[in-house]
Formats: structure tokens, sequence, C-alpha cells
């Protein structure tokens, strides 16, 4: 059955084009680098990322998950980036759900503990969010998170995504099921 709108964004908007490093202010999101391993790692085993993103990584997984991201540019589903500020990499940034037919994506983020209370999340996210605008041309960029990660919260308000609602029950972590926020920013916001 044909659709009866037209892709917002047309296929290669992203696997036409390398993808970029971001500039941030102090930070840098770069794409993932097989090095990056050790971070990816530390990340996954750290007890507030693991509650959060419900996943625990082996060494393999890891370097799977890095590996997997420039495949998934180019299919055009996602991208990812790790968060450095020159020293190491502090966090990581991600447009996963990507849908360029409807323009829109959603975010996922988490920062190392030793890089928290620096607001890297929401500063990488701004600069995320002004990429997704303005160079791919995304019309809506949003977050879910559990009403129970006031953090997660607070780096979305700062970031400039409006809170638009409360998804109940709609995401299952390993203490059951929770209850989202919804944020997102139009490009019409900026």
């Amino acid at each position: 059955m044909p659709l009866l709108t037209t892709p917002a964004l047309r296929p290669g908007a992203l696997a036409r084009h390398p993808q970029p490093d971001l500039d941030a202010g102090d930070l840098r999101l770069r794409p993932w680098r097989p090095e990056d391993r050790p971070a990816v790692l530390t990340a996954y085993a750290d007890p507030a990322i693991r509650r959060w993103h419900c996943r625990a990584m082996t060494d393999d997984e890891a370097r799977d998950w890095i590996a997997s991201w420039p495949v998934r540019w180019r299919r055009e589903t996602g991208a990812g980036w790790a968060v450095t500020d020159g020293a190491g990499v502090l966090g990581q940034i991600s447009l996963r759900a990507l849908d360029l037919p409807e323009a829109q994506a959603e975010v996922s983020y988490w920062v190392l503990p030793a890089a928290r209370g620096r607001h890297v999340a929401a500063r990488a996210l701004t600069a995320l969010t002004a990429f997704g605008f303005d160079r791919l041309g995304l019309h809506r960029v949003w977050l879910r998170h559990s009403t129970a990660n006031p953090a997660s919260c607070r780096v979305a308000e700062r970031a400039g995504l409006t809170a638009e609602g409360t998804q109940r029950g709609a995401a299952r972590h390993t203490d059951g099921w929770h209850d989202m926020h919804l944020h997102a920013r139009l490009r019409a916001d900026t």
C-alpha cells in the first residue's frame, strides 16, 4: 500500500558522508574507535549505567558494540559518538531509532562516573541536536528516561528538550516496569 507522504529525508542523508566529529565547546564527539573498548567496559561495569541501560558487556561484546556503529551509520539506522575531552572518553551519545523518512531520532547517552557533575551529557546533547537539525535536517529529536532517574530529566531540560509527558509502564528494567518521561525538541524550537 503506497504512502501518501514522501520521505522527509531521502536515503543517503547519512551514508553519503563520513561520520563527522562534532564540537561541543571543550568536548568533542567523535566516532568510536577500537581502542575505546576499555572505556566501554568501564561504563557497563558501572552500577548506575547498568541500572538505566539494563545491560552488562564482555570484552568481545564491547568490541562488537564499537564495530556496530559504522555499520549503523552506513545503513542509516543510528549513529554513535564517544564524548571526549582530549584526555579520554567521558561518555557516549547516540542517535538510535533513527528514522530518516520521518526525520526523527531517539537519543541515548551515558557518562562515566569520573566525568559526572560537569554537564557532559547536556553539552553533548546540545551539540548532537544541533547536528541533527542543522546538518541532517531532522524534524524531531527525542529521549525517554525512567521517572526514577531525575538526573536524565535535568540533562534533557538543560539541552532544551521539552517534557512532553509520561508513558506509563513503558520500559522494563531489572527491578520491573518503569514509567518513562518523554522529552523532545523540534527543529522549529531552535
